[in-house]
């Protein structure tokens, strides 16, 4: 039974749209269909990344859509594979058509190498898409001042790397997660390079409103105990973060008090 928070903080909410986890699950790299519905299933997700660009042909052999819940669970297309701003708009009005909703994960990559984003070419994706009513979640670099020019421009929330995808590196930039989440009005969702479950609880201990995770869990040796570890992690790590963690200090305190205490030895000059 989940110790979650009760109330409105209970939920991610990215526009109209509303969800019980705070982890959102990619459907690529998996070794078959079987196990990436194994692994949705134990990680709870409610919100799952499908890249459309990348989606074989109608008839071409088993289809990823039997394999998620749509009962359940709510499919957010992605413009992977975009390199321009074009590319990402012609992808997006694809996906509003095939899925019934404007709800979009933009990303338009720099290069096929690093898999970095492309600022300029997002923020161009992104002032089409607004005029044009998505909601748009816009995966970014962990630059604030570009995740807040982002937030301006129409982002319904904003996912900057945790390190570059696929690599398995957490949380790079703490720092600069936390000035995002600080300053930000709209959702911050860490998106690419959680490896472990400690990566996506430091996420969430940051003050993260909730996680990606694709090839941490596909790659696995158990894809399905990995996604449930991720599901734990953030479950813990969203909890620590609302607890309020105790202040940082240099050097050790008593967990008891030691005044008036007999035989209590002299601290040392």
């Amino acid at each position: 039974m989940s110790s979650a928070p009760a109330g409105p903080d209970a939920r991610l909410v990215v526009g109209p749209f509303s969800f019980a986890s705070r982890i959102v699950l990619g459907t690529g790299k998996y070794a078959d269909f079987g196990t990436m519905e194994r692994a949705l299933a134990a990680s709870g997700s409610e919100l799952v990344t499908v890249a459309i660009r990348r989606l074989p042909p109608a008839g071409s052999g088993p289809s990823l859509w039997d394999h998620i819940d749509r009962r359940r669970i709510t499919i957010l297309p992605n413009t992977a594979g975009c390199f321009t701003a074009d590319e990402a708009v012609r992808t997006a009005r694809l996906a509003r058509e095939l899925c019934g909703h404007a709800l979009l994960k933009l990303e338009v990559l720099y290069d096929q190498a690093s898999l970095l984003p492309e600022p300029l070419e997002t923020l161009k994706a992104l002032d089409v898409l607004s005029r044009e009513g998505f909601t748009t979640m816009v995966y970014c670099g962990d630059d604030p001042v570009l995740a807040k020019r982002y937030e301006e421009r129409g982002a319904a929330a904003v996912m900057p790397l945790g390190s570059a995808i696929g690599s398995g590196l957490g949380i790079l930039n703490p720092r600069n997660v936390e000035f995002i989440v600080r300053h930000a009005k709209v959702p911050v969702l860490v998106d690419a390079g959680l490896g472990v479950p400690s990566d996506v609880a430091r996420a969430m201990e940051l003050g993260a409103d909730g996680v990606i995770v694709n090839t941490a869990i596909a790659l696995a040796k158990d894809p399905v105990a990995m996604a449930e570890g991720m599901r734990l992690a953030c479950e813990a790590g969203r909890l620590g973060f609302l607890a309020g963690r105790m202040p940082a200090r240099e050097g050790g305190a008593p967990s008891s008090p030691v005044a008036g205490v007999i035989g209590t030895p002299q601290a040392k000059a």
